[in-house]
C-alpha cells in the first residue's frame, strides 16, 4: 500500500512542477504579447487587387502568381514576390530621391 501511495504521490509532484515550469516559460519571456502581435500583422495577405502594380517592379513577375512581400512608398502599396526584389526595388528608389 506505502508502494502504491509513494508513486501516486510522485505522479502528483511530477505533473504538478510539468505545469509550473510550463507557466514559468511562458512568463519568462519579455515582450511576449509585442512579438505575437508582429507576427499577426506579418500575417496579412495582400492580394493583387490591394496593390498598385501588376508586375513585380524589379524582377518582371505577375503579382497574381503570389505576393510575398510588400511595401508602402509615396502611399502607394506595391507587391513583391519575394524579400530580395522589395530590397532591390527599395534601394533604387532611394538612390533615384
Amino acid at each position: 500500500m506505502k508502494y502504491i501511495y509513494s508513486i501516486f504521490l510522485g505522479l502528483l509532484l511530477f505533473s504538478s512542477c510539468n505545469n509550473q515550469t510550463e507557466e514559468t516559460k511562458t512568463a519568462a519571456v519579455p515582450g511576449e504579447d509585442t512579438v505575437t502581435i508582429q507576427e499577426n500583422a506579418k500575417q496579412t495577405k495582400y492580394t493583387p487587387e490591394m496593390v498598385i502594380n501588376k508586375h513585380d517592379m524589379t524582377c518582371g513577375m505577375p503579382v497574381t502568381a503570389g505576393i510575398s512581400d510588400t511595401c508602402h512608398l509615396n502611399g502607394k502599396a506595391y507587391g513583391f514576390c519575394s524579400p530580395e526584389c522589395k530590397a532591390e526595388f527599395l534601394t533604387k528608389s532611394r538612390k533615384t530621391n
